[in-house]
């Protein structure tokens, strides 16, 4: 029986010469494969989808491409296949060679579409007006230039739980717990867990320690005074500036970030890769 047709987007981090070239070089490829149509886009930003039929999304950087890439398909989440360009890759863990190499199981539909937590970021204002942001990754409060402690009451499905003093505080999806909140001295969460991590940075009070509550609980922040210069972050790559009176509610999105995993994946094996989970060096061979 004929394989049935495999219809592509291909999305890239940047149009840096060494980017274009692998995906010319992955294009190519592709073209010589029978009952493959692939469409071509420049960077997510350039990226319209729009009602064309798509089977997967193939993303040429790393992690930060596929957050731009996720985001930008907004509530059409189709399967993401990383191709990674950069250097940690936690969700682009496939070399351009390895990705052809791995074309025929993909031609075949030979993986599984894991579904991973995304986050739906509203900013209330003093005003009233608001704004919603779709994330993968995290949800970041920062003091910035201020120098001053932030103040940051939170309160999760209405009942209040601490105001933290830090110099920021971050909720996390599980996908995003290997980014800033590790840094931060926050848990490394399996990906496909429906949970949030909330981790305060560098906090006054050192029984502010991070705390792993459900996906389905809503989250939300509020400031008694809000420093100049303070910041929501999306994903680490949407700043907004914070004032007086804003409030901001983190809450599982409708949708999920669909990536594509093969058989063999192990995400415990990615970490012990990414993170250099070798074990310390032996002495005198032993």
């Amino acid at each position: 029986m004929a394989e049935p047709g495999l219809r592509l987007a291909v999305t890239i981090r940047d149009d840096s010469p060494r980017v274009i070239a692998v995906r010319d070089a992955i294009v190519d490829h592709l073209a010589c494969q029978p009952g493959v149509r692939v469409s071509v886009f420049g960077t997510p930003d350039q990226m319209k989808i729009g009602r064309r039929q798509v089977d997967l999304v193939m993303v040429l950087g790393g992690d930060g491409t596929i957050l731009r890439t996720c985001r930008k398909l907004g509530s059409r989440q189709l399967p993401i296949v990383g191709i990674n360009l950069g250097t940690l890759g936690f969700l682009a863990d496939l070399s351009p060679d390895e990705f052809q190499s791995r074309f025929p199981e993909i031609r075949a539909r030979r993986f599984s579409v894991v579904p991973h937590l995304m986050y739906n970021c509203r900013l209330i204002r003093a005003n009233g007006t608001q704004e919603n942001h779709l994330g993968l990754n995290e949800v970041t409060i920062l003091a910035g230039a201020a120098l001053r402690m932030l103040r940051v009451h939170l309160s999760i499905d209405g009942k209040d739980v601490t105001t933290y003093r830090c110099d920021g505080l971050i909720i996390s999806t599980p996908v995003g717990s290997t980014a800033h909140s590790l840094a931060a001295g926050g848990p490394i969460l399996r990906q496909d867990l429906q949970a949030f991590v909330i981790t305060p940075i560098c906090p006054h009070t050192l029984t502010n320690r991070p705390v792993v509550d459900s996906a389905d609980s809503v989250y939300c922040l509020s400031f008694p005074e809000v420093p100049e210069g303070a910041t929501l972050v999306i994903d680490g790559q949407i700043k907004l500036p914070l004032q007086n009176g804003d409030r901001v509610e983190v809450r599982k999105a409708p949708v999920d970030f669909q990536l594509v995993r093969f058989a063999d994946h192990s995400y415990y094996a990615t970490l012990h890769d990414k993170l250099g989970w070798g074990g310390q060096p032996s002495l005198n061979g032993h």
